[in-house]
C-alpha cells in the first residue's frame, strides 16, 4: 500500500549524520524474478475466535496478491467436522473471501483449510498449507459498520501532498465492495484519478498522481460498502482536508488499522508487576480473562477481552471491561496484516545491516532501515531526526534490545507515530529506557521497570510489564 508518491533524494545522502555509506546503488540491471513464496498473514475469524455470527463471511489476507484463477473452492474451504460447507470463493488483491452458501450453523465449530495450490501472480505456491478454526455463536450480525477514523482527519490542513486518503472502519469489510464507484475523492466537483484498495478493516484511494497544493479534497465512502455478513455502511460518510505544498520523506506509514487505539494489544495475554500506566486501550485475543493483568486503575482507555468477567487481585474489576470478540478479532487481524506490511516493505531502497545491529549514538534520517540480525540500541541511544509527516520504519530479522537507561530521542518534528520498529524476535526495554514508536513483534515484548514507551506494544504472543511502567499512544 503507498502512501507517499516522491522520495527525497536528501534520504541517500543524509542516512545519519554521524556519518555511514550505504550499500545500495543504483542502475539499469532488471528487477530479480520473484522466487518469494506468498503466505498467509491473518485471518478473520482469527484461529480459536468463539462467539462468531452465523451469517458472515470468512476471509484471509496474504502477504501479497494473489493470482485469482488459483483462488477457488477447491483452494479454500471450509468444513464442519468432515462435512464441507458449499460456498463461493473470490478473490481481490491480497485478500481471499468465502461466502457460506447458507448461514452457519449455531453454537458449532469449524475448520478453514487454504491449501499451497493458492499462488501468487509469479507462479509461486503458498508456502504451507493455512488451517484454522473457530466455533460459531447462536445470533447473526446484523450491526452496520461505520467508518471509526480517517487519515487526513476531517478539516486537517498543510496534508503533505504525496498522501494517500484512507478509512478505517469498525469492522472487517468486504473488499469487494469497497471500490472507486463507493470511496471516491474529489476536488470540488471534478473526480481524483486513483485505486482504491481494501483489508480487512482499512481502505485506502490512492491517487495517481500528487495531489495539487494548498488545495481543498474532499473523500467520500458510500453505503455500497458492506461488512463480511453483508450489513451496508450505517450512512454516506463524507470528510475533507486541504493540503499544504510539502511532500514527506521516507517510506509509507504503516496503516495499523482498529489496532492504532490500542496502547497494548497482544493474542496471549499481558503479565504486569503492578502498578503500571497505560494511556490508551489493551487487549487480548482470543486469550480470555485473567490473562489479561493489569487493572482499571492503571489504564485509561478500556480493555477489551473475549471475556470480560476477570477478578484482578481478588477484588472485581470490570468497569473498564468490554467484551467484544468481534472488534477484537479485527484488531488483532489488523495487527497482524501491519506486521506483514511492515516486514514485507521494499521502498524506498533500505539502508542494510547498518552499525552491524548497533546503533548507538547515531542520528538517522527518514528511510527503510533493514538487518538479518538483531538490533541493539545501547546506553548512547539514538535519535531520529526529520520532519512532521516523515517516516522510519526498521525491519529487524531477530531480537531488539534497548540498554537500561538508553533513549530514543526524537529530533526537528519527527513524531512517534510515524515510527515503527517491525521484531521477528523479542522486543525487550530496559529499566528506565525511554522509547519512541510501534512496536510489531511477532513474538514477546518486555519493559523492564520504569521503562517509558511512546508508542504502541502490539505483540503476536504477549507483552510483560514490571512495576512502574509506561505506555502511551502517540
Amino acid at each position: 500500500m503507498r502512501i507517499f508518491k516522491m522520495w527525497s533524494m536528501t534520504l541517500l545522502l543524509a542516512v545519519f549524520m554521524a556519518g555511514c555509506g550505504s550499500d545500495n546503488v543504483g542502475g539499469g540491471s532488471p528487477a530479480p524474478a520473484d522466487t518469494t513464496a506468498p503466505t498467509v498473514s491473518s485471518t478473520n475469524p482469527g484461529d480459536t475466535t468463539t462467539g462468531v455470527a452465523i451469517n458472515r463471511n470468512l476471509t484471509a489476507t496474504f502477504s501479497e496478491a494473489t493470482d485469482p484463477a488459483t483462488c477457488t473452492a477447491t483452494t479454500f474451504t471450509l468444513t464442519q467436522g468432515a462435512t464441507p460447507v458449499p460456498g463461493v470463493v473470490t478473490c481481490v488483491g491480497k485478500t481471499a473471501t468465502l461466502d457460506p452458501t447458507s448461514d452457519l450453523a449455531a453454537s458449532t465449530p469449524y475448520t478453514a483449510t487454504i491449501t499451497t495450490g493458492v499462488k501468487d501472480p509469479a507462479g509461486n505456491a503458498l508456502a504451507a498449507n493455512k488451517t484454522w478454526t473457530f466455533t460459531t455463536g447462536t445470533t447473526p450480525d446484523a450491526t452496520a459498520p461505520t467508518v471509526s477514523s480517517t487519515d487526513p482527519a476531517d478539516m486537517a490542513t498543510g496534508v503533505v501532498v504525496n498522501r494517500n486518503t484512507a478509512a478505517t472502519f469498525s469492522e472487517a469489510m468486504d473488499p469487494a465492495t469497497v471500490t472507486t464507484a463507493t470511496f471516491t475523492l474529489q476536488q470540488g466537483a471534478a473526480p481524483v484519478s486513483g485505486t482504491v484498495t481494501s483489508t480487512n478493516a482499512v481502505a485506502t484511494f490512492d491517487p495517481t498522481s500528487n495531489l495539487a497544493a494548498s488545495t481543498l479534497y474532499t473523500a467520500t465512502i458510500t453505503t455500497g460498502a458492506k461488512d463480511l455478513a453483508g450489513n451496508a455502511l450505517a450512512a454516506l460518510f463524507t470528510w475533507s482536508f486541504t493540503t499544504g505544498s510539502a511532500t514527506a520523506v521516507g517510506p509509507a506509514p504503516v496503516l495499523l488499522g482498529t489496532a492504532a487505539g490500542f496502547a497494548i494489544l497482544t493474542e496471549t495475554g499481558v503479565t504486569a508487576v503492578h502498578p503500571s500506566t497505560i494511556n490508551g486501550d489493551v487487549g487480548a485475543s482470543p486469550i480470555t480473562g485473567a490473562a489479561i493483568g493489569v487493572t482499571c486503575a492503571e489504564v485509561s482507555g478500556t480493555i477489551y477481552d473475549v471475556n470480560a468477567a476477570y477478578t484482578g487481585g481478588g477484588v472485581a474489576d470490570v468497569t473498564c471491561r468490554v467484551t467484544d470478540a468481534t472488534f477484537l478479532t479485527t484488531a488483532v487481524s489488523d495487527m497482524e496484516i501491519a506486521y506483514t506490511d511492515a516486514a514485507g516493505r521494499t521502498v524506498p531502497a533500505p539502508i542494510t545491516e547498518l552499525g552491524t545491529g548497533n546503533i548507538g549514538g547515531l542520528v538517522l534520517a527518514p528511510g527503510l532501515y533493514k538487518w538479518g540480525t538483531g538490533v541493539l540500541i545501547p546506553i548512547g541511544g539514538v535519535t531520529l531526526t526529520g520532519g512532521a509527516n516523515d517516516v522510519w520504519i526498521f525491519q529487524i530479522a531477530q531480537g531488539l534490545t534497548v540498554a537500561n537507561g538508553a533513549i530514543v530521542t526524537l529530533g526537528g518534528s519527527a513524531q512517534a507515530k510515524n515510527v515503527f520498529w517491525q521484531v521477528a524476535g523479542q522486543a525487550t526495554l530496559g529499566t528506565t529506557a525511554d522509547f519512541k514508536g510501534t512496536i510489531l513483534s511477532k513474538t514477546l515484548i518486555s519493559l523492564n521497570t520504569g521503562a517509558v514507551m511512546t508508542g504502541r506494544a502490539l505483540a503476536q504472543t504477549a507483552v510483560t510489564l514490571e512495576a512502574n511502567t509506561t505506555v502511551t499512544t502517540p
